[in-house]
């Protein structure tokens, strides 16, 4: 999903994205590029034993702090591609669930590995 999201900002959508970042940065792409960027080294992050906590935790704050940009797009009309952007009543339980699942994907137990000199008693 995230790097679904994250291309779509380098994508013919990055002006209706930058319309939806509420005042006083509402149609900065430069926002638009770091969010992109943010997104796709965090969905890269994920697949990255080690940093795989750390890259889901990071995403987790960048969906809190992009929130308010749906929202704003919400309320105020903002259409992506001509069409209507997501209404809140199914973005904010969406929202959630990635919230969610990255939380999850960062907090659960990993099961330890065992090397053959851990098997062997060494």
């Amino acid at each position: 999903m995230f790097m679904f999201t994250g291309a779509s900002h380098f994508s013919s959508m990055k002006t209706d994205l930058a319309a939806m970042v509420p005042p006083p940065l509402t149609g900065a792409l430069w926002v638009i590029y770091i969010t992109g960027v943010l997104e796709l080294a965090g969905a890269a992050g994920l697949l990255v034993p080690g940093i795989n906590r750390l890259a889901a935790l990071c995403l987790v704050v960048m969906l809190l702090a992009m929130f308010p940009a749906n929202v704003f797009a919400a309320v105020n009309g903002v259409t992506l591609r001509g069409q209507p952007a997501t209404a809140l009543w199914l973005r904010t339980p969406l929202q959630a669930f990635w919230i969610a699942m990255l939380w999850w994907s960062a907090s659960r137990s990993r099961p330890n590995v065992v090397t053959r000199y851990d098997a062997a008693g060494v």
